[in-house]
């Protein structure tokens, strides 16, 4: 058979693996294409320490260009459709075909689906938001922080919990904890549920032991800018100076429009394989929808994203060449979570373990701050 290629939708975690993995493995016949509209890999779980100014936005950004020097082709373009029935991929006007498409491109951030949020306070979840957020922290004297979950489901889980306590520890080093009222509104009834009830007692039990206020089951209806208040759907209101949220999100309009998305909003694939109900199209990370028997959707987190991304490459490299076999992703994820003061805890487990996910949290220590910054660092040398 002649040369093939893959088309790579988004250049996150997942699509910056997949295109790693497929281009050390394939023939050199064959094209690896990556396509992602930004220039630039941002390293997103380090968006936290911009947030508290511990980094700068050049140190966890990466430019895409680089991959080039491995024999991948990088398109920057808007991708405006995608067919999946065909296999075709606009971008720019121009339409590209694939013998296989791995869709990657992540949550859409969507602030817009309620009223007053994105005008009234600082998106965690965005470099510029970040970057907001560190310059109100460096101004902050007095008054009262909120930290905000728009919607009780989100990628990252544990980073409105990691954000509450670093803005803590932010507030002590800046000698103005007494003056710092700090509040947690989150959507969902417990931090990080999926990962079982021991670890979100756990996880609050640390939040709570810092003095910071958790209210959780506090769905956001809108937001007043003028006033510094929020309204929940429970009939509550609260105040804020401060207010760092994590906004709804929702898969990209591209994706919708495909007709990929199904009931859920999200792309339903083959929980071992990722494939799509389209022969040849694979979907990974946080575009996806995976159900558990518990009920709750696989969360939406890099982790993911990236042992997804080795399953998807190393089946195709399988189908293409004989080489290797097929494999499937076990739901084994894990994540680092960071408590202030150069201290992290670390949570792990088998997330398709039945009837519930089997994961652990191990208590805070200096190794694992140490390892997430290692693993910042292994990151953008190993694959960019």
């Amino acid at each position: 058979m002649g040369a093939r290629t893959v088309l790579i939708l988004g250049g996150g975690v997942g699509g910056v693996v997949a295109a790693n993995r497929l281009r050390r493995q394939l023939p050199r016949s064959d094209r690896v294409v990556l396509i992602d509209r930004e220039a630039q890999h941002l390293f997103q779980p380090s968006l936290l320490w911009l947030a508290i100014g511990d980094r700068r936005p050049d140190r966890i950004r990466r430019p895409l260009a680089g991959l080039k020097r491995k024999g991948i082709e990088v398109i920057q373009g808007e991708i405006q459709a995608i067919d999946p029935a065909a296999r075709t991929v606009l971008v720019g006007g121009r339409k590209l075909i694939g013998d296989a498409i791995v869709i990657s491109l992540g949550a859409e951030l969507a602030p817009d689906l309620v009223p007053g949020l994105s005008e009234s306070g600082h998106n965690l979840y965005a470099i510029q938001g970040a970057e907001s957020i560190r310059d109100a922290l460096r101004s902050l004297r007095e008054g009262r922080v909120v930290v905000l979950t728009a919607a009780p489901a989100y990628k990252c889980p544990a980073a409105p919990y990691e954000a509450a306590m670093l803005i803590e520890a932010v507030a002590r080093r800046q000698g103005i904890r007494s003056k710092v009222e700090l509040d947690l509104y989150a959507a969902e009834p417990g931090p990080m549920g999926v990962a079982g009830p021991a670890v979100s007692a756990g996880v609050r039990q640390l939040i709570e032991s810092r003095g910071i206020q958790y209210h959780p089951e506090h769905q956001v209806t809108s937001v007043n800018r003028a006033a510094r208040t929020l309204t929940f759907a429970n009939g509550t209101t609260a105040s804020f100076d401060v207010l760092i949220y994590i906004p709804p999100h929702r898969a990209p309009a591209v994706v919708r429009a495909s007709g990929l998305a199904g009931d859920s909003g999200w792309v339903s694939v083959d929980r071992g394989y990722f494939e799509t109900s389209f022969p040849g199209v694979y979907a990974i990370g946080d575009v996806t929808t995976v159900p558990l028997t518990m009920g709750k959707p696989l969360p939406k987190a890099g982790v993911f994203a990236h042992r997804q991304a080795e399953v998807v490459a190393a089946n195709i490299v399988a189908a293409w060449t004989g080489v290797g076999r097929r494999t499937a992703f076990d739901g084994y994820g894990e994540c680092f979570l960071e408590t202030g003061v150069g201290r992290a805890g670390f949570g792990a487990g088998n997330f398709y373990a039945e009837p519930a996910p089997q994961v652990s949290l191990r208590g805070p220590g200096r190794w694992w701050h140490w390892g997430k910054v290692l693993f910042e660092q292994w990151w953008f040398w190993k694959w960019l």
